[in-house]
């Protein structure tokens, strides 16, 4: 029977994968990959989980990683709870203020970070702070006070646990693990009010294993390249998978090289948003719209034959010879071109973080790349139901995952339940109180509903449904996320409440426009004099219309504002997870939002 504790997990597959010849963690440096082998794997975890203990780090200690992508993150991870303590995951692109109110909120002991940025950032709020002790830092290129005994390279650490006569209290710090001991403390982003640190268990993580295991494929061979933040419980979770299946990962560390990357690395598995999928579609699309005529029909036919070919054989019918040849063919001038952009190995893509349109699953469904579409948060660890390759249902978030219920409340609300589910907000019983019902499920804050096949679809935040004038209840993301797939719209948020008709904020895909209108011959000073140009106003009116072609009348764009800047974590229009600040951003520009309702 599988123990349901992490720590033994990642301990039992180093030890089982020892002597393997291939790696289990690639890095890159410079223009060079380079691995860390199983063993060396569990040798560094036990070495920093060593020298946490020489450090004074008692059980249930809270410990911080702020840090992006890299090995060092999955192994502090795993140090930290294989001496019963529990990871604070902070965003590396959170401010000092915001990492200083987690540390604060979490009562964190230890903290490790990355580069420079992080680094500096904490030094704001180190000296003279009354509980946190030590600072670990990652890169050997930071900068640190080397006269101050208490900050140290992740090396030191390793070097302080390597000579350490600590084994007999990592055994027993392990050996003492239950599965329902808090190792993570994940905050959520907070798109209203200060985050709050959702505490989740060894339990918790299991639940998502076990059901990954009985819908996807995964196993020594694969490789998944880490691309979205560790410090989201998605990837976090992804990478428990990932280890406990003996595949082999490669971290991403610059997201704008991911295609690069792609070739490269040649992945069997990732984890994804939306927003990555829309962009790779719209840019296939728009250099399709470009050529025209022959080579935009051919392309048109083979993703259609694609999508023919992959739904009859996922449905178990007999290929017609017609059909065969016909695929054939479309592989080779249009499907395997698709293939080969991510890399030509890709068996299928997690998505989940916001509703993914249908048309785009069905693009990359036609070359054999099946786009696992789910639902989750950070409160349910964070899979509560997933579409699987031998049983989807595309334009929704799939069936709920065994180990726990899913139910719709009166209002629309979905309801999880199960072993899944957090164990409360760090230090926040009221908000805790709040966020289950009295039989003991969690309040999602989500509108959905559940299909006659059991398929649960996603409608909106409730909090962000939008009911206008005429009483017509509106989810925005919908509409977001069908114009967002734009090639020419980078980001997009609607308003309409209490009013009569929906307008926009968008933010231009501005290298796609200023390659427009260079095509074009229309003459600009900057972005903030092209954006008001009659063209390119007409441009995305008609842009605009031809997306939203399936949307209720009521549903459409009636007017919308183009913006020269766009909404970022740096400016506070964001989450550190990339999510809208909707209230935000309406309050920033509400003059310009009350200028589009002035007739």
């Amino acid at each position: 029977m599988q123990t349901e504790n992490l720590a033994a997990t990642i301990h039992a597959q180093v030890k089982k994968y020892s002597n393997r010849a291939g790696n289990a963690l690639y890095y890159k440096e410079g223009d060079e990959w380079k691995g860390i082998s199983w063993k060396e794997f569990g040798e560094r975890i036990d070495n920093a989980a060593k020298g946490l203990l020489e450090l004074g780090a008692e059980e249930n200690d809270m410990i911080a990683i702020y840090s992006s992508n890299r090995p060092e993150w999955v192994i502090s991870d795993y140090a930290i709870m294989s001496i019963r303590c529990a990871t604070v995951a902070i965003y590396a692109t959170n401010t000092s203020e915001q990492a200083e109110y987690i540390v604060n909120d979490a009562r964190t002991k230890i903290i490790f970070v990355d580069d420079q940025t992080q680094y500096d950032n904490v030094m704001k709020f180190f000296k003279g702070h009354s509980k946190l002790g030590y600072i670990i830092v990652f890169s050997k290129s930071v900068k640190i006070d080397k006269s101050d005994n208490n900050i140290m390279y992740i090396d030191d650490l390793y070097e302080l646990g390597k000579k350490s006569n600590q084994e007999a209290e990592l055994q027993k710090r392990l050996d003492a693990i239950t599965p329902d001991d808090i190792m993570s403390v994940i905050y959520t982003s907070g798109t209203t009010g200060d985050p709050k640190g959702a505490m989740l268990c060894h339990k918790s993580f299991f639940v998502e294993n076990e059901a990954l295991n009985s819908r996807f494929p995964m196993g020594e061979d694969d490789i998944e390249v880490v691309f979205l933040p560790l410090s989201h419980v998605y990837e976090k979770a992804s990478s428990y998978w990932i280890h406990s299946r003996g595949a082999t990962q490669y971290f991403c560390s610059d997201t704008n090289k991911i295609v690069e990357y792609f070739g490269e690395i040649r992945p069997t598995y990732m984890c994804g948003v939306p927003r990555l999928f829309e962009k790779m579609y719209a840019a296939i699309y728009a250099k399709m719209e470009k050529a025209g005529g022959l080579k935009k029909s051919i392309f048109d036919w083979g993703i259609a034959v694609g999508n023919e070919y992959e739904h009859a054989r996922n449905r178990g019918e007999k290929i017609s010879k017609t059909l065969e040849l016909k695929h054939k063919l479309a592989y080779k001038l249009v499907l395997s071109t698709v293939r080969e952009l991510l890399g030509g190995r890709l068996n299928f893509f997690s998505a989940g973080g916001a509703p993914l349109a249908k048309d785009i699953e069905e693009f990359f469904f036609a070359a054999n790349i099946f786009i696992a579409q789910g639902y989750g948060l950070t409160e349910t660890a964070p899979m509560g139901s997933c579409n699987s390759p031998k049983d989807f249902k595309f334009g929704t978030a799939g069936r709920p995952i065994d180990g726990n219920h899913i139910k719709i409340a009166e209002d629309g609300e979905v309801l999880i339940k199960g072993d899944n589910v957090f164990r409360g907000y760090w230090n926040k019983p009221e908000a805790t109180a709040d966020a289950m019902t009295e039989d003991g499920y969690f309040r999602t804050g989500d509108i959905g509903m559940i299909d006659e096949d059991g398929f649960l679809k996603i409608t909106d935040r409730k909090k962000d449904i939008i009911i206008t004038a005429n009483g017509k209840n509106i989810p925005p993301q919908l509409i977001e996320s069908r114009i967002g797939q734009d090639y020419y719209v980078e980001q997009m948020v609607v308003f309409g409440d209490k009013q009569k008709y929906l307008t926009a904020l968008i933010v231009p895909a501005y290298a796609a426009l200023e390659e427009y209108a260079q095509d074009k011959g229309i003459a600009y000073k900057g972005i903030s004099d092209l954006i008001t140009k009659p063209e390119i106003l007409k441009l995305y009116a008609d842009r605009i219309e031809g997306q939203s072609k399936d949307l209720a009348h009521h549903e459409k764009i009636v007017r919308f504002k183009l913006l020269e800047s766009p909404f970022t974590v740096e400016n506070g229009q964001m989450t550190p997870s990339n999510k809208i600040k909707r209230k935000v951003i309406g309050q920033h520009y509400e003059d310009v939002i009350k200028k589009m309702y002035k007739d």
